[in-house]
């Protein structure tokens, strides 16, 4: 009945693990896309700190692949040397998750004052595709299709504007699916209709709070019933081999 009982734990555990593999690539590629995310909109963030949650992500992604890879390990031996090395890692992804997820929260809370630069950084747009405050305002604009801070008539009041002739807006602007668009301020309907701060506000948020879903709904739960099984494991005693004594 105790073998039976144990071979249903390692079961239990090989497949968790196995589970733990998928869970640490998507929380890895979660904090690789923000990461690329936070990287490529840094002008629009007021202070370094949105990156703080990004690396605790990334290094939970990280140590769920190792501990998937040491908890299969662990199911093809019975060393208890191993069993509490993974548990201990399993207290240290806990911890980790657990830090990244405040962080996320913290960071989804601030996220409005955190864009407050968006204003100036469009100011300083000169149109020209060497400036890197230039090439980030119009790279926002095609990624995320939105045009102006709160709308296309902030450009109106841009000295890029002003000094260009008063005429057209920068082509980011432009909606693809309007393939003769020229910029021009007398056909507005050819603009992108959303505002580049509600847009930024919108997808990092959704970022952040899938990150959160995917650390308490996955990481979490899966840890406990981790650490649940392996101390079973490790208080379960193991397989006795006898051998019968002749003279």
């Amino acid at each position: 009945m105790t073998d039976r009982r144990r071979n249903i734990l390692k079961t239990l555990l090989l497949c968790l693990s196995q589970f733990q593999w998928l869970v640490g690539m998507i929380v890895g590629l979660a904090g690789l896309y923000l990461w690329v995310m936070f990287r490529r909109s840094s002008l629009f963030f007021s202070s370094s700190s949105y990156m703080l949650p990004v690396y605790f992500t990334l290094a939970t992604g990280a140590l769920l692949l190792f501990t998937g890879f040491l908890g299969s390990w662990v199911f093809t031996r019975d060393s208890t040397c191993l069993q509490g090395l993974f548990v201990y890692l399993l207290v240290m992804v806990f911890c980790l998750g657990s830090t990244a997820s405040a962080l996320v929260v913290h960071q989804s809370i601030n996220l409005d004052t955190e864009v407050h630069p968006l204003s100036g950084v469009f100011q300083n747009y000169t149109g020209s595709s060497q400036d890197p405050n230039s090439r980030a305002v119009d790279i926002l604009q095609e990624s995320m299709e939105c045009c102006g801070v709160q709308n296309y008539t902030d450009w109106l009041d841009t000295s890029w504007f002003i000094h260009s002739g008063g005429y057209a807006l920068p082509l980011s602007c432009c909606n693809t699916t309007f393939t003769n668009c020229t910029g021009t301020v007398f056909l507005p309907d050819q603009f992108y209709q959303t505002a580049c701060h509600q847009k930024i506000r919108t997808v990092f948020r959704f970022i952040l709070l899938d990150i959160i879903v995917v650390m308490f709904a996955s990481v979490f739960l899966e840890q406990v019933i981790l650490l649940v099984i392996t101390t079973q494991l490790m208080r379960e005693p193991q397989d006795q081999h006898y051998q019968s004594l002749r003279d």
